[in-house]
């Protein structure tokens, strides 16, 4: 009996330490790959941004970002300002706005704290300037997302979508340039008040020609995504229109 106990005894401690092993090995991984995690999330995000402001390597119907390699020196180049901005209009200049985590944001502001909204003025070879903001939604499944250049007048000018698992060939295609493409020159103000943009079912103009009815046509099987689309971009942009009256001041 004492020999079986032991037996057991040395299973169990064996267990012990190599579940403390694994546990180690993985906190060792996770901490090594963090600057790694960090730099990539960096890189994506200033692809997105310069995307917005048609900074990109599209071709034909294809949405492509700038390469990872391209992307630090051109951000520096088209990016002139990273600005935080209030909720009254006033804005901050901070060169790690781009870090700013929009979902964490939201929360804050769930729980009644001060949200912070990053923006970024851009500025191509012509001298137009381009103000992007990263806005997050929610869509059928998990998460959507997008980065949207405005000029002055809150005039679409770009726009990058993206999601976490939106259905495949459905409500996944708001990452298409045929979706997003339809929102280059769309109005967010109607008549000196923030509207939006509805992606709307059943649109009375499906080639997108009229870019002063605050709408875009839905994609077919996506009505849930497209909704999701359509609240974001009421949440989060409306959020902006303080500093684009000042803007005018």
């Amino acid at each position: 009996m004492e020999k079986r106990t032991d037996k057991n005894s040395y299973t169990i401690i064996f267990a012990i330490v190599m579940v403390l092993v694994v546990g180690s090995l993985l906190a060792y991984l996770a901490s090594s790959l963090k600057p790694t995690i960090t730099e990539n999330q960096r890189l994506e995000k200033q692809q997105n941004i310069l995307y917005a402001m048609g900074i990109n390597e599209n071709e034909g119907t294809s949405a492509n970002f700038i390469s990872t390699d391209d992307a630090p020196e051109l951000f520096s180049q088209y990016i002139k300002q990273q600005l935080v901005v209030s909720k009254d209009g006033q804005a901050v200049e901070n060169d790690k706005a781009y870090l700013i985590d929009v979902k964490k944001e939201q929360a804050k502001a769930k729980n009644g704290e001060v949200r912070q909204l990053p923006l970024f003025v851009g500025e191509d070879e012509k001298g137009k300037k381009y103000y992007i903001a990263p806005i997050r939604g929610k869509g059928l499944w998990d998460a959507i997302w997008a980065y949207v250049a405005m000029d002055e007048n809150m005039v679409v000018q770009g726009a990058y979508f993206d999601h976490k698992g939106e259905t495949p060939g459905l409500g996944a295609n708001i990452k298409q340039r045929f979706f997003m493409d339809d929102f280059i020159g769309e109005h967010l103000m109607s008549n000196g008040k923030f509207k939006g943009i509805n992606v709307a079912k059943g649109n009375a103009d499906p080639k997108n020609n009229d870019k002063t009815d605050n709408e875009v046509d839905a994609i077919a099987g996506a009505t849930i995504t497209g909704d999701g689309v359509s609240a974001m971009i009421r949440s989060d942009l409306k959020l902006y229109v303080p500093y684009f009256k000042n803007l005018k001041q």
